[in-house]
């Protein structure tokens, strides 16, 4: 009996391991990370969601975000705030550290050890950022955009769960 419960407790712990999520920044050591959240961006007509993933780092931490574009020139760029459920909010500089391939732009911003802390504490509630790019016909749209952590875009009065993403306690995990 006690065999089978300790290899049983190998299995979960290594499935557990197996499935941790990694961020490497243009060939830099891969950092644990959180999985990928797709926030809603109603105002974002292309898609209408980006991609949030946040990373644990020796000083810190990395936020991720992902966007599909229509073109190339196109990105998200200046700073970030990231309002926090408790009505705190972080601002992120941009560090100028960007991505772009197969249709998506990704863009990474830099937390300090105290920002990182709230972050374990407290769910992110949205994000807000600006897409610049060339204003050519049928080209990207551009502008100031928040995403909401939502995890679906409708739901019923009558629906008592959690709407929203459980941020603070896969960050407190890394």
């Amino acid at each position: 009996m006690t065999l089978k419960l300790s290899f049983f407790s190998f299995l979960l712990i290594s499935f557990f391991a197996s499935a941790q999520q990694t961020i490497s920044i243009k060939g830099s050591k891969p950092f644990p990370a959180t999985e990928n959240y797709t926030f809603i961006c109603e105002k974002y007509i292309l898609t209408g969601e980006i991609d949030v993933q946040i990373a644990k780092t020796d000083k810190g931490g990395i936020l991720k975000l992902t966007i599909a574009t229509a073109n190339d020139k196109t990105r998200i760029s200046g700073g970030v705030y990231v309002d926090l459920a408790n009505a705190d909010v972080i601002a992120c500089v941009d560090k100028n550290i960007k991505e772009t391939e197969e249709g998506k732009t990704t863009s990474y911003y830099y937390f300090t050890p105290a920002e990182f802390l709230k972050l374990k504490k407290t769910d992110i509630k949205a994000i807000r950022f600006i897409l610049t790019g060339n204003s050519n016909t049928f080209g990207n749209q551009t502008g100031y955009f928040t995403a909401i952590s939502r995890i679906n875009y409708f739901s019923t009065a009558f629906d008592k769960s959690k709407k929203t993403f459980d941020t603070a306690a896969a960050i407190s995990l890394l």
